[in-house]
Parts: structure tokens; C-alpha cells; sequence
């Protein structure tokens, strides 16, 4: 019988991207995907260690899979991504049941090393660098119309807060080529839209290229925006230090571009940002910022802010209430400070913020994102926006989802059948929330392209 499997995946995006990577390497090698816990043959744990919840729900996850192994002592059990890179001998310490272990760097061996963990029993194999180019291994999509895409790994910054660096390992940029020609394939295929995918992609090439010659985030844009059938092209994560004019000119001049820009800012004060060696002050974030929204029309900013950083006193937090209702964000995602082990910021421990302060600051910083979040909303009432249809509303199977180009969430009566998933429509907005907006189609969609399949043929 066909093995079966299931890939969850907990963290960022970069991390659904190398779970598609996992699920394709385990297509390849003769298995099938299931949704169903119980009928999986092999469960996959795709991991991330950026925040102290993360690792709670690991665990948490993991005892419940105990369970399971018990009834079903052939089910294999691996766990692999960050946090498997950073505590590769506690998982096996606090989980005993799991077969197999690998990391960031040796995600393309993970139908090989399953099949190993059947005949030799567990196996725990964590890689210091990349064994393979993680980009040339193949993905199983979840959707037909949007991919993403990696165009650089790993990452130079020192960011005290940050675990990145140490489980993803120096920063690696792929060659523009093979970016364009991955793209290239993506669109014969019937993908329209695409998110470029790096732990800080605006320093994108600066370790490409020798000579006078060497391509920037700018020359990606401009050679991915030229490629027929692409209409839109996101990205994410830039580093407001590396937020170069030529990217906000390319930004302008390239349709396919979207009209927003994630900025993330972390902390409103000067004092608080040298302590996370982000590399910036706030009034430097803030002319980039401004330059920005001068250069992109109808731009839409979204961020991410850490609240409770240690030594954050009430009057670094209050900078920050002052620069974040300066800024005006369409959207923030906001954390509360999560020491990561390993990294200097988990050493301050005679400068952690005591729990209630910080809770009593994150509603106040919520109070003041929600409420520009709402007044940018409201001003697009009335305005027919592009919407990419995702499918069905999560909360309502009325009505369907989808995104304007500057990502903003739209929910509006239409039928599934005659609006499929990946048709571009044209919706009035007619409400506003502060995390979504609420229309009517005005326009009969435009069906998506088909999903080119290839067939094989026996030769004879």
C-alpha cells in the first residue's frame, strides 16, 4: 500500500515554504498526502524557534503523538526546521518516541533519512551547513495560483533578540538567474502571484557578483516584474537599514509590484534599538519611511513591534506609542519579548520587563495600531479594489476571501463555483474593520489560468 503522510508546520512563511519542499521530496518518493492524523503513515513536525510558544506547542503536540505511536508502533514520527537545528538532542531527550530529527540544512534528506530511521531504527543528523541548495529540491504547492519563492538564506544581521542567524546559518543569496527561471517555470505552471522569500531580502546579491557588477534586491524586482503572466509580486522580510531608493523605485515603476512594503520597526526608541543592534534610530526609520510612501502611490505599511524588550522603561515605550501613531501602519504584528536561548538578549535577565507592565503596555500599543489601522480602512470605502480570490472565508462559508494588492483582507458574497480560487475581481468596499474590509463584486471575474499537468507517455 501507498504510504501516507501529513506535514504541519509551525512559524513563518520561510518555514511553509520548506514544508512544501518536504511534502514534494515525499511525493517523489512514492508517498501520498493526507490531512487525516490517523491515517498518516508518517507524521513530519516543520519547527520554529523564534518565540518561547513555539516550543510549548511542539511539545504539547508531541504528547499527544505518544499516544498514537502506541496504537501504531509503525507510525513514523520525524521533527525537523528550527527548533530541531538549535535542541537537536532535547527533542529526542523530552520525546523518545520520534524516529527522526534533521534541520535547516538537511531538509532535502528527509525521505532518505526516514527510510533509514524503518530499517536502523531513530536517527538524529543536524547539518552545520547546507548540504544542497535547498531552492532545487521539489515542492508540492498548496495553491495553484501563488507560490513562494527563496531567494536568499540564512541571515548577516546581529540582532540581539534573534535566533535566526544561528539556526539558518550566514546569508546566502541564489544566483538571479536561477530566480528568474524558477519564476519563469512558476508562471507557464498558472501561478500569478509570488512572494520572494529571504530572512532580510532587501541585502539581496551584495555577496553575488564579482568585479563592478554585482545585482541588487532593485535588478530582481525589475527581471521578476518583466516575466509574462505574473501579476503580482510580494516580499518579505526587508531590514529598514537596507531599504535602498533603487527598491522603492523599482517598487514604483514595476506593475506587478504590490503597494505594500513590511517595515519592521520593533521598537519606537533609540536607546532600545542600539540594545537590539537593529542598526538604526527611529527618526532614520521614519525618513525611510516617508520616502518610501512619497515614491509609491496608495502604499500600504505594515510592521512588526516587540513590546517588553529587557530595560524597556515607560519612557522607551512611550517613544514607541509616539513614532508607531507617527508612522501610521496599516497592520502590525505585535510580540510580546520571548528569550530565545542562545541569544544575548535572553542574557539580560536583570532587565526583563515584569509581565503585568508588559501587558499593560501591549493594550495600549493595540489600542493605537487598531485605530490608524481602521482610519486607512475606512477612507478605502467606496473604492473598487483588485481582489485575488483565496477561497471561502474562514468564518463565514457564505462568503469569499480574498486580497487587495496591498494585502488586505476582503470578505464579499459570490459563488465558489462561478469564483473560483485564483480569479481576479473587482469588489466595492462597502465596510470597514480594522483587520479586514467587506464588499460586493461589481465585475464578473476573470477565471484563473489552467494548471498546466504533465502527463507522461510510455515511449514505444
Amino acid at each position: 500500500m501507498t504510504r501516507r503522510f501529513l506535514v504541519r508546520t509551525y512559524g513563518c512563511q520561510m518555514n511553509e515554504h520548506d514544508s512544501e519542499r518536504i511534502a514534494g521530496l515525499l511525493v517523489a518518493d512514492g508517498m501520498e498526502a493526507t490531512d487525516d492524523l490517523e491515517a498518516a503513515d508518517v507524521i513530519v513536525l516543520n519547527t520554529c524557534c523564534i518565540r518561547e510558544n513555539a516550543d510549548n506547542k511542539l511539545y504539547g503536540h508531541l504528547g499527544r503523538l505518544k499516544e498514537l505511536k502506541a496504537r501504531r508502533p509503525d507510525l513514523q514520527i520525524a521533527v525537523g526546521g528550527c527548533l530541531a537545528q538549535k535542541d537537536r538532542e532535547i527533542v529526542m531527550e523530552r520525546a523518545g518516541h520520534v524516529d527522526v530529527v534533521f534541520g535547516t540544512h538537511n531538509l532535502g534528506r528527509a525521505a532518505e533519512l526516514l527510510e533509514h530511521a524503518r530499517m536502523d531504527g531513530p536517527i538524529v543528523e543536524i547539518l552545520d551547513e547546507h548540504d544542497a541548495d535547498p531552492a532545487v529540491l521539489p515542492a508540492r504547492r498548496e495553491s495553484p495560483h501563488s507560490a513562494w519563492v527563496t531567494i536568499q538564506i540564512g541571515c548577516d544581521n546581529s540582532c540581539t533578540f534573534c535566533i535566526v542567524p544561528i539556526v539558518r546559518g550566514p546569508e546566502i543569496s541564489r544566483r538571479l538567474g536561477d530566480v528568474v527561471r524558477e519564476v519563469g517555470e512558476l508562471a507557464a505552471d498558472g501561478v500569478s502571484e509570488i512572494t520572494l522569500l529571504g530572512q532580510n531580502v532587501n541585502s539581496y546579491g551584495r555577496d553575488l557578483g564579482a568585479g563592478q557588477y554585482r545585482p541588487q534586491f532593485a535588478d530582481l524586482l525589475r527581471e521578476v516584474s518583466a516575466i509574462d503572466g505574473i501579476r503580482r509580486i510580494r516580499y518579505t522580510s526587508p531590514h529598514p537599514k537596507d531599504l535602498r531608493p533603487e527598491t522603492m523605485a523599482a517598487m514604483a515603476e514595476c506593475d506587478a509590484v504590490c503597494e505594500h512594503l513590511h517595515l519592521p520597526l520593533q521598537s519606537g526608541s533609540d536607546r532600545t534599538l542600539a540594545r537590539m543592534h537593529r542598526g538604526y534610530t527611529a527618526e532614520r526609520y521614519l525618513e525611510r519611511l516617508r520616502a518610501a510612501r512619497a515614491a509609491i502611490d496608495d502604499l500600504a505599511v505594515t510592521t512588526d513591534l516587540i513590546v517588553g524588550f529587557p530595560g524597556e522603561t515607560d519612557a522607551d515605550f512611550e517613544r514607541t506609542l509616539e513614532v508607531v501613531d507617527e508612522a501610521s501602519y496599516d497592520a502590525a504584528y505585535t510580540f510580546v519579548f520571548s528569550p530565545r536561548p542562545g541569544t544575548p538578549a535572553a542574557e539580560m535577565t536583570d532587565d526583563f520587563v515584569a509581565p503585568e507592565v508588559v501587558k499593560e503596555r501591549m493594550a495600549r500599543l493595540m489600542e493605537v495600531v487598531e485605530g490608524h489601522a481602521l482610519v486607512h480602512h475606512e477612507a478605502r470605502v467606496g473604492r473598487v479594489e483588485e481582489v485575488l480570490v483565496e477561497g471561502l472565508s474562514k468564518t463565514d462559508p457564505t462568503r469569499l476571501s480574498g486580497r487587495t494588492r496591498q494585502s488586505k483582507l476582503v470578505h464579499f458574497p459570490a459563488d465558489e463555483v462561478a469564483t473560483p480560487a485564483g480569479s481576479y475581481v473587482q469588489v466595492r468596499i462597502t465596510r470597514a474593520a480594522p483587520h479586514w474590509l467587506a464588499g460586493e463584486l461589481v465585475e464578473a471575474p476573470r477565471a484563473p489560468r489552467p494548471t498546466r499537468v504533465l502527463i507522461p507517455v510510455a515511449a514505444g
